[in-house]
């Protein structure tokens, strides 16, 4: 099992700058992928960002150049920098986590507003 704690989310005008961060604990060693997904009201949910085992990172075209995923193995943590943040951008923002297994684990979730 793996378990997810996110933080870091919060009220922000439009153009600033919001880390968010996940701890991961449990079996660390079984996970593949992490990543960032967001959900807007009345949307789906969508891939924001992710890292791999091997560092290499993926993000969704819309927040490319503003926003960076990053993992700190030495604090089992995940962060999602996210700067020139738009009002598009207000959604609950979860952690994943993928295991080789394809097994899923999700966070419970952080709620960040852009304010135009």
């Amino acid at each position: 099992q793996v378990q997810l704690v996110e933080s870091g989310g919060g009220l922000v005008q439009h153009g600033g700058s919001l880390r968010l961060s996940c701890a991961v604990s449990g079996s660390i060693w079984s996970i593949n992928v992490m990543g960032w997904y967001r959900q807007a009201p009345g949307k789906q949910r969508e891939l924001v960002a992710n890292i791999n085992s091997g560092g290499s990172t993926n993000l969704a075209n819309s927040v490319k150049g503003r926003f960076t995923i990053s993992r700190d193995n030495a604090k089992n943590t995940v962060y999602l920098q996210m700067n020139s943040l738009k009002p598009e951008d207000t959604a609950v923002y979860y952690c994943n986590a993928r295991a080789y297994s394809s097994t899923l684990y999700w966070g419970q979730g952080t709620q960040v507003t852009v304010s135009s």
